[in-house]
């Protein structure tokens, strides 16, 4: 489990590809020392197992699921990626409770500088856009952000100063595609609410009579 409080911007030293796997070296400012082989690291979002501990780096391998509903896959030698060490239950939960599970891709539309801060507009599929609301917690890639205004195809985000200084965002353009984590309450939610066939559950008119909705 993670914050989606960014650590370290970490560089791909080398990605070495396996068949349809891969395992990526990165370099990190971290303090490695408190490393264990085993340990969870969410690269850009996406929560990996830590396999070699180095000098300055780590290793990780990188499944075909991974490389395929990721950004991982698009990654090169010498791109910068976000680093955020798993959460401990003695920390502070800075940002928003993240899994560290990707649900799919999003991609930038624009970015706008508005007063201090940046608007970064995302287009966003349907599938992922329906956990998605005004105000609601989500992650990019990796990043605990709050979604300013969601449209019928996606939404955009207002990045801070520190947030662009301390995160690989500042850095995207127009097309670039980033990792979207959507808020687990909701998926939960929903679950509870709907039948297997999708449609509304009893459960919907139970609660709503609980609470005098109509």
């Amino acid at each position: 489990m993670f914050t989606g409080i960014i650590e370290d911007r970490g560089t791909i030293h080398t990605i070495a590809r396996q068949a349809q796997a891969a395992r990526m070296t990165i370099q990190t400012h971290l303090p490695v020392a408190e490393f264990a082989l085993g340990d969870s690291i969410a690269v850009d979002g996406v929560c990996l197992t830590v396999t070699q501990i180095l000098d300055t780096g780590f290793t990780v391998d990188i499944s075909p699921e991974t490389l395929q509903r990721t950004t991982l896959g698009l990654k090169h030698e010498r791109d910068s990626v976000n680093l955020e060490r798993a959460l401990r239950l003695s920390d502070r939960l800075g940002g928003h409770l993240v899994t560290g599970h990707i649900d799919g891709i999003a991609t930038i539309k624009a970015l706008t500088t508005v007063g201090n801060a940046l608007q970064i507009d995302f287009s966003v599929p349907q599938y992922l856009l329906r956990y998605v609301v005004d105000k609601g917690s989500v992650a990019i890639d990796g990043t605990s952000l709050t979604a300013n205004t969601c449209t019928d195809s996606g939404f955009n985000v207002m990045i801070i100063p520190f947030t662009a200084s301390h995160t690989t965002l500042s850095s995207k353009k127009p097309g670039d595609r980033v990792n979207i984590e959507t808020d687990v309450i909701g998926k939960y939610v929903e679950k509870f609410l709907l039948k297997k066939d999708g449609s509304a559950g009893a459960i919907t008119r139970e609660v709503l009579d609980k609470f005098n909705f109509t």
